[in-house]
């Protein structure tokens, strides 16, 4: 599958970027669309696959929303599309607890109608594309800032749609090969701690930048990081069984009380993707099929799980282990991944959809000696969201970031298989709260260093 890079968006010719942002808005279109292909039926786009969450139909009409709304907040259009539509498909859910349950109701509009309402959408931007004054480098108060954030955006839920999609009922999704997943289970590794050396670490975007960049990656944070020791691959599923197996589930010691608290309501006894079988072993759903476990691939947690495992791991092991921090994460980048997205010719990493619909064995793709630092799940990290030195709130869209300020919200970096755009990038910074569920897992770290933070009240 191939899909198009994030548009360097400081240097270049005009008239070759008008048309390059026109193709990456029409390949994000399609993409977008292809996605919800996969459901089997137009009775599966109502069904809600998470009751924390609106069904699929929602999330079809949504990111289309979100480009009318926003143009007309940015004044590029004065006039609405389908006022119906945009406002029963504007705001989403960010539930505040996993008991936080979204009991209202809604007349949706028919799979059709919203499918038309999506052409008709992409034709006012592809108009705005060709006919809106550009300049470069393109910053925040620019016409085509606004065009970019719409697309990013569905890249966004191109990834969370593709989650949900996960938890249909097996027999609403259809198999395709442009999803197909990755054939390989290897024999899995031993995971074992390296040594990370010391050094400063400097985060955060300037303006005129190269790509598009959300607010929060706006601003400057140095650190100085400690020297650490960091596992050679993210866990696997093999290597949570252990913790399965040895009762983490029902053991309230490993987990913080909210975690706890979490696991008890829902009655948890193993990860959301793992598929009890009834000779006592577990098989996998991936996105649209049940497969025999693929022990090699990393396991997909929630951070209340992620965070337990460390726990039972330094009572086992005898060592201080726990998940790295966003500044020893960027650490890890620095030491190990040596190019941007802009400079691949292929991804380095089971990123950006250039391998497979699904995650791949934990040791496939080393990164100088590391292992998936970037690509196959996103990895939880122990630091909350929080904005830099600097942060200012991006008018058109404030409450992007500043909602998840909260010390609640928990940054997940590296990106996966399905991350693209603005999310393969380095400096992306996308967080979620503790009990949700991604295409998400976790590697751990050994580290005296103690886990301050401070919140931004902006």
């Amino acid at each position: 599958m191939t899909v198009l890079k994030t548009p360097l968006i400081d240097c270049g010719d005009v008239i070759e970027k008008r048309a390059e942002i026109k193709r990456y808005f029409q390949g994000t279109f399609d993409l977008y669309e292809a996605l919800f292909e996969t459901l089997a039926s137009d009775d599966a786009y109502y069904l809600r696959p998470d009751v924390l969450r609106h069904p699929l139909i929602f999330y079809f009409g949504h990111t289309a929303t979100f480009f009318v709304n926003k143009l007309n907040v940015a004044k590029l259009i004065d006039h609405r599309v389908d006022a119906n539509i945009e406002s029963m498909m504007a705001i989403g859910v960010d539930e505040m607890s996993w008991d936080d349950l979204n009991q209202a109701h809604y007349d949706w509009p028919t799979v059709a109608e919203v499918s038309a309402y999506r052409q008709s959408v992409r034709g006012v931007v592809e108009q705005l594309i060709d006919t809106i004054p550009l300049t470069l480098p393109i910053q925040w108060d620019d016409p085509f800032w606004v065009i970019l954030m719409g697309i990013e955006h569905e890249r966004i839920h191109l990834e969370t749609s593709s989650v949900l999609i996960r938890q249909l009922p097996i027999e609403a999704v259809t198999s395709q090969h442009v999803w197909a997943i990755c054939p390989h289970d290897t024999p899995c590794p031993e995971n074992r701690l390296l040594d990370i050396l010391p050094g400063q670490v400097s985060i955060g975007k300037e303006m005129p930048s190269q790509t598009y960049g959300w607010d929060n990656e706006y601003g400057q944070h140095d650190v100085a990081v400690d020297a650490f020791k960091a596992s050679e691959f993210l866990v696997s599923n093999q290597e949570f069984l252990g913790f399965v197996k040895e009762g983490g589930y029902a053991e309230p010691s490993f987990w913080s009380d909210e975690g706890w608290q979490w696991r008890s309501y829902l009655n948890v006894a193993c990860p959301l993707f793992w598929l009890p079988a009834k000779d006592g072993q577990f098989r996998l759903r991936t996105m649209l099929e049940e497969i025999d476990m693929p022990w090699s691939w990393p396991v997909e947690v929630n951070y209340h799980e992620a965070k337990a495992f460390c726990e039972w791991k330094s009572v086992i092991s005898g060592q201080k282990i726990r998940l790295p921090t966003e500044a020893q994460w960027y650490r890890l980048y620095d030491q190990h991944v040596e190019q941007e997205p802009a400079d691949w010719e292929t991804a380095p990493g089971n990123v950006h959809l250039e391998h497979w619909a699904s995650s791949c064995p934990v040791d496939h793709f080393s990164h100088n000696g590391l292992y998936d630092v970037i690509g196959n799940v996103w990895q939880w990290t122990e630091s909350a969201i929080d904005g830099f030195d600097g942060f200012k709130v991006h008018p058109i869209y404030d409450d992007f970031s500043v909602p998840t300020f909260d010390g609640q919200h928990h940054l997940m970096k590296g990106g996966s298989w399905i991350s693209t755009g603005n999310e393969a990038i380095r400096d992306s910074r996308y967080a979620f709260r503790r009990h949700f569920y991604q295409h998400v897992g976790f590697r751990y770290v050994e580290s005296e260093s103690v886990v301050r933070q401070t919140f931004n009240t902006y």
